[in-house]
């Protein structure tokens, strides 16, 4: 890859105007001028949105958007925005809470070739927990305590260290071709879980995911949703050098938006998140799931419904699509069934919900991954399930592409 191609940054914002002023600074302070930055402003009310325009009328190389609002409509919908509003044949994915290195952009490039997605290698403060694909180092958590000069001198290190490293996984940032992009599913949005989901879609359309290990980025973590500032403490976690880092608690509205968000993943996926050490992601085949729940009331339904296509019933669920349909896009009118309508799922599950034990759950809960240990059709008894294998088709690819015709 040539050194002086250009890419596009997409860089999504909302109420984080210190941290998108840092990141838009880092790209400019590493490579000048020379990279096209989408600055998209999610119906912010801290002035994001005055200071955007205010950078577009002096950096002729920024492009600018905003949802007005006043609902936000999340980083998984600003993504694809800012690719479609991006000028460059490549275009990389950043963070508003990240600070690039000046070598990011080459040390990325160097690894991209079509058909493939290149990330970087993260550097946190220890507000998740560790891992071989990156690096915790405490170099501050907000933009006016960064430790600037401390940060360049762990990452001239490392970029000696870890000169040309690859190694297989995927994780924001992250950069790609454009005309390779097969988008974001709204499913997800406005936020969690709309990244495993796409790495996963990556991985089905055959993508080679090379994480670049001299590519390397400052991540403050989750600073639009997540961490706030001023929040009670919720836990210490003690550090190598024995100090102590306190953790903020969870705000209200990430911990509402990832219930929600993982029952959409179970409707869509069946499965767990899964990723290997290094998050390169590991998906078992996708089958398509019919649950017969005789002697169902709501609270049973709500447990069942996210782990199949089509559940059947012999109990009123109409006060439960009711409140659950604002929560998904998936149509409950289309996956919810009395139970003498037709079934013609490829494995159908028959359960007596007043007789369910958790070792019942538990197998709901892994059903793709026992059905396919299997590898056979036919009738077979596993606790109080009594389990019907007619097919074992892996639906998976027909994930790779958003399908609206499931969504409501």
């Amino acid at each position: 890859m040539k050194e002086s191609t250009q890419i596009s940054f997409i860089l999504p914002s909302r109420n984080n105007l210190k941290y998108v002023q840092q990141a838009y600074k880092s790209i400019r302070d590493a490579n000048g001028f020379k990279h096209e930055i989408v600055l998209l402003d999610d119906a912010s009310t801290d002035g994001t949105w005055v200071w955007m325009q205010n950078i577009a009328e002096v950096d002729q190389n920024v492009v600018i958007y905003r949802n007005k609002g006043p609902e936000r409509v999340g980083h998984t919908i600003l993504y694809d925005k800012g690719v479609e509003l991006s000028t460059n044949k490549i275009f990389s994915i950043l963070h508003a809470d990240m600070i690039i290195t000046p070598n990011y952009v080459d040390n990325l490039l160097k690894h991209l070739k079509p058909l493939s997605v290149v990330c970087a290698t993260r550097i946190e403060p220890p507000l998740h927990p560790p891992g071989p694909e990156k690096h915790v180092k405490l170099f501050g958590t907000e933009p006016e305590e960064f430790k600037k000069e401390d940060f360049a001198q762990f990452v001239a290190q490392e970029e000696i260290t870890s000169k040309d490293k690859t190694t297989q996984g995927i994780f924001a940032p992250w950069c790609m071709y454009k005309e390779d992009f097969i988008g974001h599913d709204p499913l997800f949005a406005p936020m969690e879980l709309e990244d495993s989901d796409i790495f996963n879609r990556f991985v089905l359309a055959g993508y080679e995911l090379i994480q670049s290990r001299d590519a390397l980025v400052y991540h403050m973590t989750c600073r639009g949703s997540r961490f706030k500032d001023g929040l009670e403490i919720e836990r210490e976690i003690p550090l190598p050098d024995g100090t102590i880092w306190y953790k903020p608690k969870d705000s209200e509205e990430y911990i509402k938006l990832r219930q929600i968000k993982f029952r959409e993943w179970y409707r869509k996926w069946h499965q767990d998140v899964l990723h290997d050490e290094l998050m390169m992601p590991i998906i078992k085949p996708v089958l398509n799931i019919g649950i017969i729940a005789k002697n169902c009331n709501i609270n049973a339904l709500a447990f069942l419904e996210q782990h199949c296509d089509n559940i059947y019933v012999d109990c009123e669920y109409a006060s439960y699509i009711a409140v659950e349909q604002t929560n998904t896009l998936f149509n409950l009118n289309e996956r919810i069934r009395q139970i003498e309508y037709e079934i013609m799922n490829d494995v159908i599950v028959e359960l007596d919900c007043s007789k369910i034990t958790q070792e019942d759950i538990q197998v709901i809960t892994n059903l793709g991954e026992i059905v396919i240990g299997t590898n056979e059709t036919g009738k077979f008894q596993v606790g109080n399930l009594t389990i019907t294998i007619n097919s074992l088709n892996d639906h998976s690819k027909e994930l790779i592409f958003i399908n609206n015709d499931k969504h409501s």
